[in-house]
C-alpha cells in the first residue's frame, strides 16, 4: 500500500462498475493496491472479514447476474452462508465487486459513487462515469444526486 492513505481495490476489469471505481480512486490522486480477484481467487476468512468490515452478509455480496449463482443453486433462500462462503472459494465470480477498503472503512461500491465516501480527497476538477454520468462537477465538488 502507498502512501498515508492506503486505498486497495478487489477489481473485476471486465467490469464497468470496478472500472469507474477505479479510475475515481486514481482520478483522486491515489496509487491503490489492485487485487484482480478472479485471477487470485479468495480464501474463506479473506472473505468472512472482508464482509464484516463491510457490514454485508454473504448473500448480500452474491453477484446473481452474469455469474453461476442460479446454476449452482445459490439463489434459493435455504442455503447457508456457509454453503454460499464456499461457493465464492470456488467460483471467485459470485463475489459481487468492486469491494475497496481505506482506513475510512470497506465498502462494496456499487454503484461507484459509493467509493467517493471511502476517499479523504476527491478528483480535482470534473469527473465522469464511463456512461457519462458527471460524479464531480468542474469546481471539485461532489455531485449530490
Amino acid at each position: 500500500m502507498t502512501g498515508p492513505f492506503p486505498v486497495v481495490i478487489h477489481h473485476n476489469p471486465a467490469c464497468g462498475t470496478s472500472r469507474n471505481v477505479l479510475a475515481i480512486i486514481e482520478a483522486a490522486g491515489y496509487s491503490p493496491v489492485v487485487i484482480e480477484y478472479l485471477a487470485t481467487g479468495w480464501t474463506r476468512s479473506q472473505l468472512l472479514g472482508l464482509f464484516a468490515a463491510a457490514g454485508l452478509t454473504p448473500r448480500d455480496a452474491l453477484r446473481t447476474k452474469n455469474s453461476p449463482a442460479e446454476e449452482l443453486g445459490l439463489l434459493d433462500p435455504s442455503v447457508d452462508d456457509e454453503a454460499l462462503i464456499a461457493a465464492m472459494v470456488e467460483y471467485p465470480v459470485l463475489v459481487n465487486r468492486p469491494i475497496v477498503c481505506t482506513p475510512k472503512g470497506v465498502r462494496l461500491c456499487r454503484p461507484s459513487e459509493v467509493v467517493l465516501d471511502l476517499l479523504e480527497r476527491l478528483p480535482p476538477g470534473s469527473f465522469a462515469r464511463e456512461d457519462g454520468e458527471l460524479l464531480i462537477d468542474t469546481h471539485g465538488h461532489r455531485i449530490v444526486k
